[in-house]
């Protein structure tokens, strides 16, 4: 394929199909616990970590981590301590974390807008070597954690109650949750956008879950969606000359509908199904016998 002829391009796809995994595996813990906007957050507090690296000359990819990973630390901190107060100070954070980003980016020798757009919005042609190595490390990270420790994430996303009574660390899980949705936040950043990688994170998920109500079913098929809707996002932008990112998500949310639209009438025969199969009453051998005295009479 021509495509494949360009080094930029093998690249952006290699970034795109972790992109596409990553996101997702993420998501449907985030899903799970009704903080689909979290990685939303993170993407505003990641861009002070952009603005950084240009203004100290470091890696924008590693500095970004850095910073989301603090700013997803105390988001959680702020979930736990914050109570009244607690979404005024998530909306300072989230504010002052673009803030800071487009000032530190305009003090920066090397910085521009023009920069700080390719981090917000996705970029294929700025995909480097560096940041490909960058990718492929944290996004490891984020497939050991969310395979290897799914069942306890699960819990905790299903009920931190419960979760906490069967003797799981419910505070470290919560922690580490958050720093994986930071760490994917940024992985995502140079192929979809820290402004529309939450897009990536959620709608994948719900759309996998017009399909199947089982976790590792809904797992596998959101994983499936993102690789694919990032591979066609990416083929797509190259071939017609458009914005990676929103090709993306709008590819995303173009699933979303089309399985909406298939798994709505297929409810509703298999609900027709079972309810023709369910018998109107209990069967004669469930009807439990009124039991009977020594004198004869019917007791209960």
């Amino acid at each position: 394929m021509e495509i494949l002829n360009y080094a930029f391009m093998q690249r952006a796809l290699l970034a795109a199909v972790l992109v596409g995994i990553t996101a997702p595996a993420i998501g449907i813990y985030l899903v799970q616990r009704r903080q689909a906007l979290m990685g939303d957050g993170i993407g505003h507090v990641a861009m002070t970590g952009v603005g950084l690296g240009f203004l100290l000359s470091w890696s924008p990819v590693w500095m970004a981590t850095l910073v989301s990973v603090l700013g997803a630390v105390l988001m959680e901190l702020i979930r736990w301590y914050g109570k009244t107060r607690g979404d005024i100070a998530l909306a300072m954070l989230f504010y002052g974390g673009m803030a800071g980003g487009v000032m530190f980016i305009n003090l920066a020798p090397t910085g521009s807008n023009a920069n700080l757009t390719s981090y917000l919005f996705g970029s294929l042609s700025t995909v480097s070597e560096s940041d490909v190595t960058a990718i492929c490390l944290l996004a490891a990270f984020v497939v050991l954690v969310t395979l290897g420790l799914r069942r306890q994430l699960f819990a905790v996303s299903q009920d931190e109650e419960f979760a906490r009574v069967t003797g799981l660390p419910v505070r470290a899980l919560n922690l580490l949750t958050a720093v994986t949705a930071a760490v994917t936040v940024t992985v995502a950043m140079r192929v979809v956008g820290l402004l529309l990688v939450s897009a990536l994170m959620v709608v994948p998920v719900a759309a996998a879950q017009q399909l199947s109500r089982s976790f590792a079913a809904t797992f596998a098929i959101a994983v499936a969606i993102g690789v694919t809707v990032t591979i066609g996002g990416t083929v797509t932008s190259y071939y017609q000359d458009v914005p990676p990112g929103a090709t993306i998500v709008l590819l995303t949310i173009g699933a979303f509908i089309a399985l909406t639209a298939l798994a709505t009438p297929l409810a509703r025969r298999r609900a027709r199904a079972l309810a023709a199969a369910q018998p109107s009453g209990d069967p004669a051998e469930c009807v439990i016998p009124a039991s009977r005295g020594t004198d004869g009479k019917v007791g209960v």
